[in-house]
């Protein structure tokens, strides 16, 4: 299998292995609901998926949180890093003007600089983990060392509640 994307293209400059996972699409052309089962399948450990979540300032940012698990954002914590008082999710439309990538294939790195990148430690707590890919039904496992040099540059921190 193989795909080419902003993101995998990204990794092949920086000469990072990784594997393409095909995730089957529901009728509807959406990711289906039960990828964990689908990954524990496969061996791979459903935590490890680095969820990228959008959220817009009040000053009309976008800000990007790559989180691994079922963790929810920190909203104050997030507030307080990007020294904003508002804070919201982005909304299903503004998620791909924004980022350039579908709803359900957005990764935590390939993104427009305008842009800002935050990771929770979590993203990097497992030896592999599993990004978007860029490309809507698929995903990609790379090793975790690996994904923290590609994002090298992100600031990183405990930007989740796991109670």
């Amino acid at each position: 299998m193989s795909i080419t994307s902003a993101v995998t293209e990204l990794l092949e400059q920086h000469g990072i292995r990784f594997e393409i996972i095909t995730i089957p699409l529901s009728e509807d052309q959406k990711p289906i609901r039960n990828l964990e089962a689908l990954l524990s399948e496969q061996g791979k450990n459903p935590d490890s998926v680095v969820r990228s979540l959008l959220f817009k300032t009040g000053t009309d940012h976008f800000v990007l949180l790559a989180v691994a698990g079922a963790g929810r954002a920190d909203w104050a914590t997030l507030r307080k890093q990007l020294g904003e008082k508002k804070l919201r999710m982005a909304e299903y439309e503004e998620v791909s003007n924004a980022t350039g990538f579908m709803v359900g294939a957005v990764p935590p790195i390939a993104l427009p600089e305008s842009v800002t990148v935050l990771a929770d430690n979590s993203a990097f707590g497992f030896d592999e983990v599993i990004i978007g890919s860029g490309v809507l039904g698929y995903a990609i496992g790379l090793k975790s060392s690996d994904l923290r040099k590609v994002m090298s540059e992100v600031v990183t921190g405990e930007f989740v509640k796991t109670d």
